[in-house]
């Protein structure tokens, strides 16, 4: 039985009983929330969703920040910031209501001025563990550059609710807080990835003492990447670089070779590949357009892959970049999501703030699309996709689809039940299914 997702007022009471401050009123559309235009797998699942901060360090890594002529490669401990968000006990009556803080801006720019904002979600700080149905697979969110752990959560809450331990990554030099040098996210994107995995399976041991014990499978992962993140998350899961990112990574760090580690047979890279990951989704992955994927490092990916782009991407590109890393995923079973005329901003919230210059706002916004539709179409058939990959459940009629939904026909009887002229995309309510494609190829293919 579905638990009850009661929205409560949060209410910061002064001495005298006067209500000070107070969040949202309960009807309001937060982020994530489904339109009556959504498609079915869109709304939320059965779980509360309760959502915790863990800081971990990953150490003797490669401080490229710092690096010399002298000392190519310094170490440091690196650290980083992650926000879980997992299935939670919500009481009755109390609310699930969760006030985000974020930034604008980013600190490698004087003219982007850091300017925090905060943004409310649906989900409870702290909550308790949800055993039940435990443990839970495990997943991985990488943001774009610059980004920050908050930019999905429209997504990250929802699949949470759904019986998922969400993990998204803060990472180091790469967020609008600290933004440094591009060689740091180059390297360190794929690592940061593959050791929070580790981490977070130490973590979730059954017979550790913190929260996530017990909760998480991290075993059954899956990795979700954004921009840079489907950069990181693609090479994490065994995608090798081409030869021409040792190029690209010396202009930023010419005394160090360290990115030939993460290069297609790469020893490291090899010995780095990890059978607890399942199933990649990419948004918008970068890379491909500036010559730093080729076929003989995509066919090193052997797992599932679901790609998500806009066909006017201005940034990571289109025919030139993430339509060639579907094809060129020989080895794996993808598929490719494509909202046509749309550009980069295919995967984040809406722009949390109406009254911000334009760049800022650009960083959220897509010209064409409304981004809360954006956002349910990727609740949607992310949740098929993982429930296939990462649970063996029964969704494969969601992605089973004619390649333009606009060719659809929607043909059902009295009843309501499809007739044999009936190819409208399964889940998407008549006249929705329209500004979309998907393509499917299995492997060697």
């Amino acid at each position: 039985m579905k638990r009850l997702l009661t929205i409560s007022l949060l209410l910061l009471v002064s001495l005298s009983g006067t209500a000070l401050a107070q969040g949202p009123d309960p009807d309001t559309f937060l982020f994530g929330d489904p339109r009556p235009d959504a498609p079915e797998l869109a709304p939320r699942g059965e779980y509360g969703v309760g959502v915790r901060t863990l800081d971990v360090v990953n150490p003797d890594q490669i401080d490229i920040v710092s690096h010399t002529a002298e000392n190519p490669d310094p170490l440091y401990d690196r650290p980083l910031t992650l926000e879980v968000w997992y299935p939670a006990v919500i009481p009755d009556g109390e609310t699930m209501l969760e006030e985000y803080e974020d930034v604008h801006g980013r600190a490698d720019n004087p003219a982007q001025a850091i300017t925090p904002f905060t943004f409310w979600g649906r989900a409870s700080r702290d909550a308790e563990p949800d055993l039940s149905g435990g443990p839970y697979p495990l997943v991985i969110v990488s943001h774009g550059f610059p980004g920050s752990r908050f930019m999905m959560t429209y997504l990250t809450e929802n699949l949470a609710s759904k019986g998922y331990v969400v993990v998204a990554i803060d990472h180091t030099d790469s967020t609008f807080r600290d933004t440094k040098t591009f060689a740091s996210t180059l390297l360190n994107r794929p690592l940061d990835i593959l050791f929070v995995v580790d981490e977070v399976a130490t973590l979730g041991a059954a017979d550790g003492d913190g929260f996530l014990a017990g909760l998480v499978d991290a075993e059954n992962t899956a990795l979700i990447g954004y921009s840079m993140g489907g950069y990181g998350s693609l090479n994490a899961a065994g995608a090798g670089f081409s030869p021409a990112i040792a190029g690209f990574f010396a202009r930023m760090a010419p005394e160090s070779t360290a990115i030939e580690s993460r290069l297609a047979g790469a020893p490291e890279l090899e010995a780095s590949r990890d059978s607890r990951i399942k199933a990649v989704v990419a948004f918008a992955p970068w890379g491909m357009n500036v010559g730093l994927w080729d076929a003989d490092g995509l066919a090193g990916l052997d797992v599932p892959l679901f790609v998500v782009v806009g066909s006017a991407d201005d940034v990571a590109g289109y025919e030139n970049g993430p339509v060639q890393i579907f094809e060129g995923a020989v080895n794996a079973e993808r598929y490719l999501l494509t909202y046509l005329d749309a550009r980069h901003n295919v995967a984040p919230n809406p722009p949390p703030d109406l009254s911000v210059d334009h760049d800022t706002y650009m960083r959220y916004a897509e010209p064409v699309w409304n981004e809360a539709r954006i956002n349910n179409i990727n609740q949607h058939f992310v949740t098929a996709f993982l429930g296939i990959q990462l649970k063996g459940e029964d969704y494969g009629d969601y992605l089973d689809l004619i390649e333009v939904a606009a060719e659809g026909v929607y043909a059902v009887d009295d009843a309501g039940n499809p007739t044999e002229e009936h190819t409208y995309w399964a889940g998407f309510p008549p006249r929705s299914a329209l500004g979309l494609t998907l393509q499917h190829r299995t492997p060697e293919s």
